[in-house]
């Protein structure tokens, strides 16, 4: 079965930096379209990254310039290296595989605190 892994998540302060990973099983990880999304209290779940099976990427205009997507398909495994973090980016985030189907991780907390 599916199963997404997400970890790196922690406390950070402002202008620090994480790397997010999330480790893929039970799918053929290089067709699937790969994504973090984040998900702060009371706000709706927002989409930050996207890396397309070709390679293809866009980003969230609060994001772009700070946080850069990317992939290894020989480790099935999804990046997210975030920079220059804000307050404002504190969520749980969320991997997400969609090749037909999709499978979400169970996330991970970034808090960015001072």
């Amino acid at each position: 079965q599916a199963q997404l892994v997400e970890s790196g998540g922690g406390l950070v302060q402002p202008g620090g930096s994480l790397r997010l990973s999330c480790a893929a099983s039970g799918i053929i990880f290089s067709r699937n379209t790969m994504s973090w999304s984040r998900q702060a209290p009371g706000r709706e779940r927002e989409l930050v990254a996207t890396i397309t099976s070709d390679g293809r990427i866009n980003y969230t205009n609060s994001v772009k310039g700070r946080f850069t997507i990317s992939r290894d398909n020989a480790k099935n495994t999804v990046y997210l290296q975030m920079n220059s973090l804000q307050p404002e980016d504190t969520a749980v985030y969320y991997c997400k595989a969609y090749w037909g189907y999709t499978y979400w991780g169970q996330g991970t907390q970034v808090t960015v605190s001072s």
